[in-house]
């Protein structure tokens, strides 16, 4: 598989469009991760269908405001050649809706791309959340993924989401205390951040453990989740793996989809951050 490849992937920002979204987060993420050759587009949703100051969907609330914007969203990355789309929040919200209207466009989410990662290297896995209000809809993701066995914990560290960038070094600690217990007390195998904006933590966390004896991986969901896309994207170049089309991911009929006037028109990003290929 040759990483020099040309891919073009979108990064879905599935909140808001304010400047505390997140977007330049994520964009100074791909710059440091992506293949020398990819194209990345870190977008935000639509500010006149998603209010523009939500900044996390930690409630199932604020959640139901994105939905239909992120299946647009994988609609318009179909349209416009994008090999891949993430949706950058770790409950996954609206996978399966999106990649049924995504055509060849690969969808990937967070929570099933760091776990599928993960298991290569662990038996196990424990969590990294924010508030145990999250804990409720994260297990019922993982069981209905099919890993309830592989679960070792949940670990919550009282923070919003909000609150993960605001000061890094009390967060760096407080991962770390709670990814030390998982390992010693709930005998994990791995840890993965369960919040896609506990992003550049896993470097000093995994170095943490492993100082205290313990060679634990620490996935990183937004880096695994944009990995994960440009691989997905490759393995269609090189080996010709698109998205199943039958049974439970057939599409809806485009005839259909006219009659009923939906998806007939492009999307609307609120930002959009490209980040170009380095070569």
């Amino acid at each position: 598989m040759n990483t020099n490849t040309s891919i073009k992937v979108m990064y879905l920002n599935p909140v808001g469009s304010s400047d505390e979204s997140g977007d330049q987060i994520f964009a100074d993420m791909a710059k440091a991760y992506k293949y020398p050759n990819s194209s990345i587009d870190i977008a935000s949703l639509n500010p006149a269908s998603v209010p523009p100051k939500i900044t996390d969907l930690e409630f199932r609330t604020y959640e139901s405001y994105i939905i239909n914007d992120t299946v647009k969203a994988a609609r318009y990355a179909s349209i416009h050649d994008y090999d891949a789309m993430v949706i950058g929040c770790f409950y996954d919200p609206a996978l399966d809706a999106a990649r049924e209207i995504s055509n060849n466009s690969v969808i990937v989410a967070p929570c099933q791309a760091a776990i599928t990662t993960v298991l290569n290297m662990a038996h196990n896995f424990s969590i990294i959340i924010g508030e145990w209000t999250w804990e409720n809809q994260m297990r019922r993701t993982i069981y209905d993924y099919g890993y309830a066995d592989k679960l070792a914990s949940f670990k919550a560290i009282g923070m919003r989401v909000e609150d993960f960038q605001k000061d890094p070094s009390a967060t760096k600690e407080l991962i770390k205390v709670a990814a030390l217990e998982a390992v010693i007390e709930q005998m994990a195998e791995s840890i993965i951040l369960g919040c896609t904006m506990e992003v550049g933590f896993y470097q000093e966390v995994q170095s943490f453990l492993k100082g205290e004896g313990y060679n634990v991986p620490v996935i990183d969901a937004s880096i695994v989740a944009l990995k994960s896309a440009e691989n997905a994207a490759l393995l269609n170049k090189c080996c010709g793996w698109q998205n199943s089309r039958v049974w439970g991911m057939q599409p809806p009929p485009e005839q259909q989809l006219k009659d009923f006037d939906i998806l007939q028109s492009d999307y609307k990003f609120g930002n959009i951050i490209n980040i170009p290929p380095s070569t």
